[in-house]
Order: C-alpha cells, then structure tokens, then sequence
C-alpha cells in the first residue's frame, strides 16, 4: 500500500503558543485516521495544514507528493479544488444556493459543472428528494450530507472531516458515520477529527495528540477495542468484590489469551503487571470507569423503561456500552434521574452530570 501523506517534524506556532510540536506521521493510501485529543492538543492546526488552509512553521506536509507548505495562492487554490474533500462542524453551505447548487459550486472551483453528476452525488448521500432545497429548509444532518456529497464531487485524494457529527442528533450522526463507513470501504483515505471514542473505534488507527506532540498511535480493531473494554470491566468488578484471584492473569476472566490482551492493555497504559496481580492505571481506570458506568446505565434503562429483564437486559447493554458517546451517556444519566445502582444493585459510578 502506497503512503499518501508524509509528515515530517511538523510544527506550528501562533504567537507565544505551539499548537503543534514535530508531529511525524505518515498514512497509507485508503486508511481512515481518527486524530484525537483535547481541546487545544493541535488536531485541527493539523487537518487545516494538510489541506492547505494553513502553514507549517518548520517542517513539511507532504500530501500525495506535494509539499503543501511550499506552495503559493494559486497552487494551494488549485490543490484545494483537486486533491481535498472538506467536510466541516458547521456545514459552510451558501445560504442563499439549493444543495443542487452547493454541490455544483464545489464543480466550478474545480473545472466545469456537471448537474447530473451533483445529483448522483446527492443521490448517494440520501438526498435526492431535497435537490432544491436551501439549507434553511433542511436538518443539520441533511446539510451534513450535502456538505459530503459536496466534499465527494471532484473525487479526493484526501479526506478531511473536523467534528462531522459535532452538531448531529443521533440518528443523523449515525447516518454520517455509516456513509464514512462506505467511503472507507470502497477504499477513500480519511482523517476525522473526532472527541467521540465510538467514531475513533471505527478507523483503522487512532492518533492521539496532547499539547501539540504526538501521544500515541493505536492500531487496533472496533472488535479488539471491545475485548479491551470487557477485560477492564472485569478488573473493574474483581476489584469492586475485593477478589484479587480474578486478577491472576494465568487463569483470568475467562478469555481465550488472557495473557496476552494483559499484555496489550500494559502497553497501551491501562494496567500494569505485578506479578500475579493486575493493577488499573489512572488511564485505565478511568477507561473502566466508563465503561462500567455506561453499561450499568444502559441496564437501568432497559429494566425501566423497556421493562426488560435477564439474560436480553445484560445483553443489550453490553451493545449499548461500545456505541454510545459521552454525550449521550449524559442524557440518559439525566433522563433515569441519575441512578445510583443498576437493576443487580451495583454501584453507577457518577458522572460529570451528576449532583454532589
């Protein structure tokens, strides 16, 4: 597989502050990238780098062979019509144009128009009923998926999305999401700045910046991510009983390879081995925190409000536990009036929504 971006000690500086701080990294033809972090860590200074919206510094962005700080007006214009696909938090639809027009317009900068093109490309994002429509009279996820649909027109190389379900209801961000699947799958490269773990689940690697340098790398599946998620749930419970057998990783928690997803977690900081014991990290406690407090969570709801009871309670919520955002584990805290047990009696850990 071919390398599309190359990065190489990338820096960027806005008076006094260091947004980002020799950042390397390179991405393969095809990859979906989720870049994470806190707010102020660099992730959009970066994505704006890359597509050319900004400029490095000190060292160099390389974007299918161009060295995107090195080029002038004219040739970032054209660069930004031909080899990038924007898709933004707030949208940056022309009000006063239909989203048959917004597509189009996305044409004109690139070379000629071609309706029936824009409205296939509608089409695929779901919106061929709403061609003419201006943004006004669509929702925030319909303006979305014409701002992709516009994004898509002139065939990218490259990918960009910043936040792209910021501003979604569920089901719209859900709908933004699956089409970013399809992208991925028919072989797009992507790069979403994301705060949502379930989006950053998806990609085929997460990197994590923190104050500008690069944190982290993670390359791993939705599906190895949930074995890490079950495997701190259950040090998490073993640790809530006081049994530290549980905990032994020769016979622990009833996986396949316990040893070796121990090792795993380790290397990424969620535990640490000592001896016969394993201990949560401040990292990985927290991760086991959410994951237990989502999961008891979900259980409440579908006990109260689905009227479900085991084994389909449990069931549901172990789904529930790995798709759910941060946001919405709020709502739902809220919505039950912030249980503090589930439907078994264990203790939800409180969450920032929560009373003192």
């Amino acid at each position: 597989m071919s390398t599309l971006v190359q990065v190489e000690n990338l820096s960027k500086q806005f008076g006094s502050v260091r947004a980002l701080d020799r950042v390397s990294l390179s991405i393969d033809a095809g990859e979906w990238i989720a870049i994470m972090g806190p707010s102020g860590s660099g992730k959009t200074t970066l994505i704006n780098i890359l597509g050319g919206l900004d400029s490095p510094t000190s060292g160099r962005a390389l974007v299918d062979g161009t060295d995107v700080g090195a080029l002038d007006e004219r040739a970032l214009t054209l660069y930004r019509a031909e080899k990038i696909g924007f898709v933004f938090q707030q949208f940056h639809l022309v009000p006063y144009l239909t989203a048959l027009e917004n597509v189009m317009l996305a044409q004109y900068f690139h070379s000629m128009t071609d309706e029936s093109e824009a409205r296939e490309a509608l089409r695929r994002v779901g919106l061929a009923d709403r061609v003419t429509h201006l943004p006004a009279q669509l929702s925030g996820g319909e303006q979305q998926r014409v701002a992709i649909a516009r994004a898509l027109i002139n065939h990218p190389r490259l990918i960009l999305a910043d936040e792209p379900t910021g501003n979604l209801d569920e089901a719209n961000e859900q709908i933004v999401v699956n089409l970013f699947r399809e992208l991925h799958a028919e072989g797009h490269t992507i790069l979403v700045v994301t705060h949502d773990p379930s989006i950053g689940r998806l990609a085929d690697r997460r990197v994590e910046l923190a104050h500008g340098r690069l944190a982290q790398i993670t390359v791993f599946s939705a599906e190895d991510e949930e074995r890490f998620d079950h495997l701190l749930e259950r040090i998490w419970v073993a640790n809530e009983e006081g049994s530290k057998a549980l905990l032994e990783p020769s016979h622990t928690l009833g996986m396949l390879d316990p040893a070796a997803m121990l090792r795993r977690l380790a290397e990424r900081q969620l535990v640490e081995l000592h001896h016969s014991e394993v201990l949560l990290t401040p990292r990985g406690e927290s991760r086991a925190r959410d994951v237990i407090r989502r999961h008891r969570l979900a259980e409440r709801l579908f006990r109260d409000t689905f009227a479900m009871v085991d084994p389909d309670m449990d069931s549901q919520a172990c789904k529930f536990e790995h798709i759910i955002s941060p946001e919405l584990d709020e709502k739902i805290c809220t919505f039950l009036g912030h249980p503090k047990t589930c439907p078994h009696g264990n203790p939800i850990p409180p969450g920032p929504c929560c009373p003192v």
